[in-house]
């Protein structure tokens, strides 16, 4: 006998209904789901990703090599790829393919059991395309991804139980509890617009009905702006725009979570904020060496936007027509490939430059604590020998010349695995 079940597509799969006042929701990573990705589909999907960068204007994006490498990597099931490849038929970038194959692709993707896949397909629903509109289907599918540990579907879902009480004809209802745990399982996976939302439920602790919860101010505070730090340093443009004008222009000083005004620290957040507004796909995993939090000390900064944003992303920007990178920006970006990790050899040096190639970092053991430590948070650097080393925080206590008070460590590279070959994770991908 044939099992016609086995012959329903996926999206017409029956899922169980979006209940807003679920009881319980359990914390499941996406990592978890998703299929290995080979390594030459991972090399086209970059590639192409490559061609979109946000610098390149739309019109002279080649979207034909664009589709052509996509397309490839999809073909060797590279979830990402087959999304990507998705919105690009849905954008027209391939004449031959619309919606009915970007459909298809998805479907593909949600067989594999990519929990992105039924976030999609929820939002097809939601916007008819390709799929008779039906607004309890698509919370269906986004509550399946969720499940799955999709953080995109917990945070759209999160943010409709993120309320006071409930208005089903405005599509929110009253789960702050529920709303509050896919916030934060969502930003344990790096989504950094989960923090934005979650950084009120810490500030005003409220129960599922709303009721308020006691808690110190001054706790309360501190975890909102470490909450809003953290979504900054995962790509929360409004996370740091929120701290730009909490520290540089607070609209009420009572109400303020920074612990005091400090433009200079303002000024830093909104340079960053406006950079992911330009592209939000930028991650910025140094932000904690250039832009601390208090009371750590404010390293020094010459003003630049693109040395600011270098240095929080670890990276370096290809050269600007007619500029050229600094021996300062080159030192600060030569970063460790991530097979690799450091350990200190024992070897010092009080010279200026380096005595051989290698890691070295700074030191400043004999100096006051303050001055130790912001020296000792900035990172080992690679140089090559003889090459000056470079001091991104110039201090000068006393008079006396930077030179005369810093050591330089050396560090070894040391196999993080120990011989084991990890696959590396795909980023970048479409989101509609």
């Amino acid at each position: 006998m044939i099992n016609l079940s086995e012959y329903t597509l996926p999206r017409d799969e029956e899922l169980p209904l979006f209940d807003p006042h679920m009881p319980a929701f359990t914390c499941t990573h996406e990592a978890r789901h998703i299929p290995p990705i080979d390594a030459e589909a991972e090399a086209w999907f970059r590639e192409a990703r490559a061609l979109e960068d946000p610098e390149i204007y739309v019109d002279d994006r080649d979207y034909k090599r664009i589709v052509e490498l996509t397309r490839q990597a999809a073909e060797r099931r590279h979830w990402k790829a087959m999304l990507n490849l998705a919105s690009l038929y849905l954008e027209g970038r391939d004449p031959k393919h619309g919606t009915g194959d970007a459909l298809l692709w998805v479907e593909e993707a949600m067989r594999l059991g990519v929990p992105a896949a039924y976030d999609r397909m929820g939002t097809y629903y939601s916007n008819g395309t390709g799929v008779r509109g039906n607004t309890e289907r698509a919370h269906a599918f986004w509550l399946r991804a969720a499940e799955m540990g999709n953080p995109q579907a917990m945070t759209f879902l999160a943010n409709k139980m993120n309320a006071t009480w409930d208005s089903p004809r405005n599509g929110f209802w009253a789960n702050m509890s529920i709303a509050t745990k896919m916030f934060e399982c969502a930003l344990a996976q790096g989504f950094g617009e989960a923090a934005y939302p979650l950084h009120f439920r810490y500030l005003h602790p409220q129960g599922s009905h709303a009721e308020i919860i006691a808690a110190d101010p001054r706790e309360t505070r501190l975890h909102a702006l470490k909450t809003l730090h953290l979504g900054a340093k995962l790509g929360c443009a409004m996370c740091a725009t929120h701290l730009y004008i909490d520290f540089d222009h607070p609209f009420k000083l009572s109400e303020m979570i920074a612990p005091f005004v400090d433009k200079a620290r303002g000024e830093r957040y909104r340079v960053l904020a406006n950079y992911l507004d330009f592209n939000p796909d930028i991650r910025y995993p140094n932000l904690d060496q250039v832009l601390p939090l208090p009371p750590a000390i404010l390293p020094a900064w010459n003003g630049d936007t693109y040395t600011l944003i270098e240095a929080a992303m670890g990276t370096c920007f290809p050269p600007r027509p007619g500029t050229a990178a600094s021996p300062a920006q080159t030192a600060a970006c030569k970063t460790l490939d991530p097979v690799f990790h450091l350990r200190r050899s024992g070897e010092q040096t009080q010279g200026k430059t380096a005595p051989f190639a290698g890691y070295w970092q700074p030191k400043a053991p004999d100096e006051p604590d303050a001055v130790r430590k912001a020296v000792e948070a900035i990172q080992p650097a690679l140089y090559a020998r003889d090459e000056r080393f470079f001091v991104p925080h110039v201090y000068e206590p006393f008079g006396k010349p930077v030179s005369s008070w810093l050591v330089w460590e050396h560090w070894l590279t040391v196999d993080a695995g120990d011989g084991e070959i990890r696959p590396q994770a795909a980023r970048g991908w479409h989101a509609s």
